[in-house]
């Protein structure tokens, strides 16, 4: 069995559980729940960054970074599962997986201003600067959402929008109707997006 560490609350280990869902690994997969805050769970031996999401391998070697994971998650399926094999296709899936982890990595951002500093000290205009590369990200993709077979730019796209449901009580929807309704389609055909639901 390969362990996966991360948090419920992850939209990075979301990903992940969810790209082993469509490749059909998820039973390859332990989930170790894992506190990032607490020194003693071991994960800066596995990632020196001390980040989640980390996949430790049954031969021991561990792969970081959510988009290796699902890297590595699509090599173990045989290939262009994941990840399409045609490159123009490769590459627009890689560059609409990368915009969604822009979208989480700002979105985790004002998280962490919010929680890791007084109010007093909080900066609103960075805290705006980075809710607007949310709604860009967000724009780009509702004017244009991703169609076909489910890869990792969808999955991306189903995670940050999962994470914004959690953390930002999916005040998104009501300005991007296009995205609640692809949203509820990759919901309806994926049933790990419920299952990972934190």
């Amino acid at each position: 069995m390969m362990q996966l560490r991360t948090s419920g609350a992850s939209p990075f280990g979301r990903k992940v559980q969810l790209a082993a869902a469509i490749a059909g690994l998820s039973d390859q997969i332990e989930v170790i729940a894992t506190d990032t805050s607490d020194p003693a769970c071991g994960l800066s031996d596995l990632n020196p960054l001390g980040k989640i999401p980390a996949l430790t391998l049954d031969g021991g070697a561990t792969y970081f970074d959510s988009r290796v994971i699902v890297e590595y998650l699509d090599h173990l399926a045989g290939g262009d599962v994941l990840i399409p094999k045609e490159p123009r296709a490769r590459f627009k899936d890689l560059t609409l997986a990368a915009l969604a982890d822009g979208v989480m990595e700002a979105s985790l951002l004002q998280i962490y201003e919010s929680r890791r500093r007084a109010a007093a000290k909080q900066d609103p205009l960075w805290l705006d600067w980075q809710s607007e590369k949310v709604a860009r990200g967000l724009a780009a993709f509702a004017a244009a959402p991703p169609s076909g077979r489910r890869t990792a730019g969808h999955i991306g796209l189903a995670a940050a929008l999962g994470y914004l449901d959690l953390r930002f009580e999916g005040r998104w929807r009501k300005d991007y109707p296009e995205l609640t309704a692809w949203l509820a389609a990759f919901a309806a055909e994926v049933p790990a997006f419920a299952a990972t639901a934190a």
